[in-house]
């Protein structure tokens, strides 16, 4: 029984953000508060799942939200070719997490079946709760599914030895977290179930949300499957950069030999 390692692969950030834009019922609503995007790497031995896939340049310039690199060019120092991946944990389908689907054609995608049914369904008629998704990138899993390449879940389920996906919902309705047994214990990849720490440690909800109650109770179920709480991996804040040790590349942290600093908020 083998542990897996994992690697947060930073592609982007949006600095011009403040905190409003990331809590409800913040205090301090117009004060600063950076926001980092990652994609995330499952390793055990020659066995690669690539956790969501960024987003493109063509998407970063459509949405006016510029991107640092290519996800394929961020993966390349790990050794990773986006023609080689097989297997891509689709956490939720909203742009920044689905946009470079495309760019992975051969992966088996994993996707909650609560997710497709929400972005091809009625709820979309509202553009408050269409805004995250684009199109294009909900027509490439319905190609995928149509070639066989789809897995669908229908909350807990097993991916590999060692790394199990759980529903949480609120965020996005079929939003899934991503367990992964390690060194350091069992760690979360909380993705957008916890945006940042303070989502979750403080019980601070982000504000794009559909589900407030489901959003909420995530926060209680990250803490039930980590060994600890210092093992949710939040989906974009910069902290994880200064409590993880970086590896191989700037852009590139090393997570699974556990913080290498105390967490404090």
């Amino acid at each position: 029984m083998r542990n897996w390692q994992i690697h947060a692969v930073k592609y982007a950030d949006r600095n011009a953000r403040v905190r409003g834009d990331s809590f409800i019922f913040d205090d301090n609503h117009d004060a600063p508060h950076a926001m980092d995007y990652f994609m995330w790497v499952i390793q055990n031995g020659d066995q690669v799942i690539l956790v969501d896939t960024g987003y493109d340049s063509n998407e970063a310039s459509a949405r006016a939200r510029p991107i640092a690199m290519d996800p394929r060019a961020a993966l390349a120092p790990l050794g990773i070719q986006a023609e080689a991946v097989d297997q891509v944990i689709v956490t939720h389908l909203h742009y920044d997490h689905a946009g470079g689907l495309h760019l992975f054609p051969d992966a088996k995608l994993h996707l909650q079946t609560a997710e497709m049914a929400f972005a091809t369904g009625p709820c979309m008629c509202h553009e408050a709760l269409r805004h995250p998704f684009s199109a294009h990138h909900v027509c490439e899993v319905i190609q995928r599914l149509y070639s066989g390449q789809v897995i669908f879940h229908d909350g807990d389920a097993e991916v590999a030895d060692g790394v199990t996906l759980h529903k949480i919902g609120g965020h996005s309705r079929g939003l899934q977290c991503v367990r992964v047994r390690t060194q350091s214990g069992w760690m979360v990849l909380a993705s957008d179930a916890a945006h940042f720490y303070e989502n979750a440690w403080r019980k601070q909800p982000f504000p794009i949300v559909v589900d407030l109650q489901d959003m909420l109770d995530g926060f209680d179920t990250l803490e039930r499957l980590a060994s600890r709480r210092e093992l949710i991996i939040p989906g974009h804040d910069p902290l994880v950069r200064q409590f993880f040790a970086q590896d191989i590349a700037p852009h590139i942290y090393r997570l699974d030999v556990g913080p290498q600093k105390e967490i404090i908020l």
